[in-house]
């Protein structure tokens, strides 16, 4: 029968092995004491391995992601090559990345260069997204070329597996879009790129069909030797055709990204777009509200935030190229932010 609300319920006598109970949860809230679940000095912090690095916090992209701190790491803030010994190194600057200046007043700069980036001031910087091809084929060769013989960066690599390599924390302004770099995230997708018609030597020594027509990425070695971190994926186009489309009004023909690929930038996308909320997840559009297809003029770029192509901040590129799936990669985007 339930206690009157007016009368307090008997208690029961404690048993001894309540006592012991007691004086134990007691013992274990006295100061300095350590409760058995809490970390103890020394302990070793295990990532899960989808995290990316912003101003120094790990946030989850729910796919596989490899810091530029992990042993299979690409590492933009080194000085020395990567590839090749130090003793080689060609005659490059030893940085290959600078520091955010885009919309910050004096003294939000003198405070920034004197104590370092907090979150809430990189948000306000940070509104754009931009998508390159690597015309290397794999991240390994991407960050060959890169860092060791360009002296360039970029935050991010997406190799052909869908692996996303991060090399530079995202408060870093990272060299591989001219005027976009100090407001920009930018990432670098293993793709041979697209060509004009009759001029795709490239793209046929990168791709073969197999015994059923099937196109597949033909690596130069084994997927090991090629940096590959998960040799067991699908490499090989999402659509099995060559797709001819215009750039800026240039004809060219190109190869789709893989699956995986786009599977992984989408996660990417939709963190990026929840971790920077002026990064609106979308590409630039027309009157008609289809995808442009030309470099932005200089008021367009100033006032854009969102998703872009490389060609979409200079007149002299095509990438990501006419394969690529914008309508997929922002629907899928879209979802994954709504919680979908």
């Amino acid at each position: 029968m339930p206690s009157s609300p007016h009368r307090p319920s008997p208690r029961r006598p404690r048993t001894a092995l309540g006592l012991l109970g007691l004086a134990a949860s007691c013992l274990l809230a006295l100061p300095g004491s350590a409760k058995a679940d809490e970390p103890k000095p020394g302990d070793r912090l295990e990532r899960r391995g989808d995290e990316i690095v912003v101003c120094g916090q790990l946030f989850h992209t729910t796919t596989p992601v490899v810091l530029w701190t992990d042993p299979e790491g690409y590492d933009a803030y080194r000085v020395a090559p990567h590839f090749s010994p130090a003793d080689k190194k060609p005659d490059l600057p030893p940085t290959r990345f600078g520091l955010r200046k885009n919309g910050l007043s004096e003294p939000e700069l003198a405070r920034v260069q004197a104590g370092g980036w907090d979150l809430p001031l990189l948000q306000r910087v940070v509104d754009q997204f931009v998508i390159h091809y690597d015309v290397c084929g794999t991240s390994q060769r991407c960050f060959r070329v890169l860092h060791d013989e360009r002296g360039l960066s970029v935050h991010f690599m997406l190799d052909v597996d869908g692996t996303i390599y991060q090399t530079l924390d995202l408060k870093e302004a990272a060299w591989h879009a001219t005027k976009a770099n100090g407001r920009s995230i930018g990432i670098e997708i293993a793709n041979m790129g697209a060509y004009s018609p009759g001029r795709t030597a490239s793209l046929d020594r990168w791709y073969e069909k197999d015994a059923e027509g099937r196109v597949k990425i033909k690596l130069p070695g084994a997927p090991e030797a090629n940096g590959i971190h998960n040799p067991d994926a699908l490499l090989a186009p999402a659509r099995n055709e060559l797709v001819k489309g215009k750039i800026r009004g240039q004809e060219l023909e190109q190869y789709d990204l893989t699956q995986a690929q786009y599977d992984a930038l989408t996660k990417l996308t939709a963190t990026l777009c929840t971790v920077f909320p002026k990064i609106k997840a979308d590409y630039p559009r027309d009157d008609s509200g289809a995808l442009r297809l030309d470099t932005l003029s200089p008021a367009e770029f100033d006032a854009y935030q969102g998703l872009l192509g490389h060609y979409h901040v200079q007149t002299n590129k095509t990438d990501p190229g006419p394969a690529f799936q914008w309508d997929l990669l922002i629907d899928g985007a879209r979802s994954k932010m709504a919680g979908k």
